[in-house]
């Protein structure tokens, strides 16, 4: 401890470095960045004819492993402590007759203009750059014109940091206005077994001629040394990528010690674009004996089954560490953004990458297996992509399910790991990626015509219960010979479609605020318009507004609904409740909702709202409104759909419910008409509750 500064203002001491080298003796100090790690970078740009300047030299082994290795021989070392320059003229003078240690003080050198090619500073800049102070600050530009000075033009300057973001962005930014290329290297297995967690860059910096007016910036980084350079715009996009890595190093560094408590998630992206290419998640299993086959694993995700609870919830993804029986295990998923070249193409190209996530005590050598379900990488083909001023980007995709079920899907991209609609596709379609059976077969074609939609299956088990929840209307027959239905959100419009068609005598008037959605719902989802069926592209919350107040609907409909149905997503984000918008759930708008209900009819709302406080908030809104209120949440789902009506007088028992779901049931299976075999509405209704 007796070695470390008082201040940081003694790192640019020379009294203190002379004590430094003194206590510590003959021991070679690396303040980070071991030769064997720095030689890859050095290797690619120094020449052995080249003169090379070390600035703040100290008693590190570099120059004279440079020199022995045959990198080069003409160096030049200078440190301002007469200490450690004294120390290694003994060491190495009669050793390495071409290298010189001078006593020197970088601020102010000796040394002609344009008198090397080279100038290399290894934890120099890091040393003085402590803090952000106006004298610090105009120590380090008088350091730079010093190097620039003495550097020819086309030669580099070589800057060995750990990277602190004040360091980084003082260095870019003084290079780059003097229209110098910065190229910022990571040093290659830096951020593992080293002294410092923290990986360890190489700033490479080369001197051109500064051309008048405002030539463009060059300014590049290398993620490893065998990387190819990746251009990027702007000092703050470089400073942002370095933190990255940084970040990944510190992450991995504490995954390789402790087991994580909570799951730990992070994109790997694509070296050209810059796109995430991999979703990883670590999940630890703390249940699970470790045995040496049992330590770690990886699990390819197929492309589309993302969003399933078991690989999209981290509950799931608990479960399925915990199935697999390995003690961690690190799920991966695709993008659709990316190409990949099956399972064995993912491998090579994740296997060095994982094994930086590799728990502790795994066993050296140990093989670490590639999971998935079927052992393929499944099926995705985007039909059509878009971008709507009101929902943002979005894409319909179809995606290959278990055995040879095929769904088409709509995502929004700003929330790209929720799947808005689904519809499970009659036939198979054949999809980019599957084997032709003949030659002559003609590869699919995005634009055209969709498959033929299977309205008869209901894929999300909220709009299940949702159409479930019309057991509660009241009368003596399971179907209404007139029954008047609001839907609000169309989305794909599976929803109003089911209701439609197996509700023969319902009018339903579904409200969508998106016209994008209509155009999506009619192209790519089978959805149409009848004397049944009418869309109102406006926003629900006018809408509902307007017929409370005008007690009247057009077109002969009823002027109460017996049924309304709530499926609106929220585009906000930063608000915990993503289903409906917190606007629809206010009383004096819930309070419009009533009066276009019939007394005995139902509103049916898809509720998902992670905060706790806040869902408590909107029940209790809606029991202020709603005396009757039923719920059934959604197995392994955050959606809860609630059911309320206007009277208590409705309420029924779990028999009574049971039985008019199985009459209702009953009434809408009829020959000729496809029914889903799986889809039994007393099961939905059974797990209701009244709240």
């Amino acid at each position: 401890m007796e070695l470390l500064p008082r201040s940081p203002g003694e790192f640019g001491s020379a009294r203190y470095w002379d004590r430094f080298f003194r206590q510590r003796g003959q021991r070679p100090f690396e303040w980070y960045g071991a030769f064997p790690e720095l030689c890859p970078v050095l290797h690619k740009y120094v020449r052995p004819r080249d003169k090379v300047l070390v600035v703040g030299c100290g008693n590190s082994e570099l120059s004279e492993q440079m020199y022995d290795v045959g990198m080069c021989e003409d160096i030049v070392n200078i440190d301002i402590s007469d200490a450690v320059i004294r120390q290694m003229q003994e060491r190495s003078g009669s050793k390495r007759p071409k290298m010189s240690y001078l006593l020197m003080d970088m601020l102010q050198m000796d040394f002609p203009d344009a008198h090397f090619q080279v100038v290399l500073d290894k934890g120099t800049l890091d040393a003085v750059l402590t803090d952000e102070e106006e004298a610090t600050l105009a120590k380090v530009d008088k350091m730079f014109a010093e190097i620039s000075r003495v550097l020819q033009v086309g030669g580099r300057y070589f800057c060995v940091s750990l990277a602190q973001t004040h360091v980084l962005k003082k260095a870019v930014k003084y290079f780059s206005q003097e229209g110098w290329v910065v190229r910022v290297h990571q040093v290659a297995g830096s951020g593992d077994k080293q002294q410092f967690v923290l990986p360890v860059f190489v700033y490479v910096m080369t001197k051109f001629r500064k051309i008048p007016g405002s030539a463009p910036q060059i300014l590049e980084i290398c993620p490893e040394e065998q990387d190819k350079p990746m251009r990027v715009e702007s000092v703050e996009r470089l400073v942002a990528a370095v933190k990255d890595r940084q970040h990944y190093a510190l992450l991995c560094s504490q995954l390789s010690k402790t087991p994580c408590g909570e799951q730990v998630s992070l994109d790997l992206c694509d070296k050209e674009s810059g796109r995430p290419r991999y979703t990883l998640h670590v999940v630890d299993s703390p249940s699970v004996k470790p045995s040496r086959d049992n330590h770690f694993a990886i699990f390819i995700i197929p492309q589309g089954r993302e969003t399933e609870w078991l690989f999209g919830m981290e509950e799931g993804r608990r479960q399925l560490a915990t199935s697999a029986g390995f003690g961690r295990l690190v799920t991966v998923a695709l993008h659709r953004e990316q190409h990949y070249e099956g399972m064995a193409g993912i491998q090579a190209e994740l296997s060095g990458k994982v094994m930086e996530l590799a728990p502790p005590g795994l066993p050296a050598r140990q093989q670490v297996p590639f999971l998935s379900v079927g052992g393929d990488i499944g099926v995705r083909t985007v039909r059509h992509r878009d971008t709507s001023p009101l929902s943002g980007e979005y894409v319909v995709e179809d995606v290959k399910g278990d055995g040879t079920c095929y769904f088409r899907r709509l995502v929004f991209l700003c929330n790209r790991n929720v799947v808005q609609s689904e519809a499970r596709l009659l036939a198979r379609t054949p999809l980019t990626g599957q084997k032709k059976r003949r030659k002559d077969k003609k590869k699919p074609n995005p634009s055209e015509p969709p498959a033929a939609i299977d309205k008869s299956y209901l894929c999300c088990e909220h709009h299940k219960a949702m159409v479930a929840g019309l057991c509660l209307l009241g009368g003596p027959d399971p179907v209404p010979a007139l029954l008047a239905v609001l839907v609000v959100g169309l989305g794909g419009g599976s929803l109003p479609l089911f209701v439609h068609d197996y509700f023969s005598q319902a009018h339903v008037a579904v409200v969508e605020i998106d016209p994008s959605m209509l155009e999506v719902a009619t192209r790519w989802f089978g959805f149409s318009e009848g004397d049944r069926m009418r869309v109102h592209i406006s926003d629900g919350l006018d809408y509902v507004a307007k017929l409370a107040a005008e007690g009247t609907i057009l077109q002969s409909v009823p002027a109460q609904y017996d049924a309304i149905m709530f499926d609106v997503d929220s585009k906000d984000l930063m608000v915990g409740m993503s289903c409906p918008p917190p606007a629809f759930v206010e009383k004096p708008f819930l309070q419009k909702v009533k009066t276009i209900l019939k007394p005995e009819g139902v509103f049916v709302l898809n509720l998902v709202c992670r905060d706790a406080q806040l869902k408590e908030s909107v029940l209790a809104t809606l029991r202020e409104v709603f005396p009757l209120l039923y719920a059934r949440c959604i197995e392994g789902e955050v959606n809860e759909i609630l059911f309320c009506q206007p009277s208590p007088k409705g309420r029924q028992d779990p028999a009574e419910l049971g039985a008019r779901a199985r009459a209702l049931e009953g009434a809408l299976r009829q020959p000729g008409r496809p029914w889903d075999s799986s889809y039994v509405l007393a099961d939905m209704l059974q797990a209701v509750k009244i709240l």
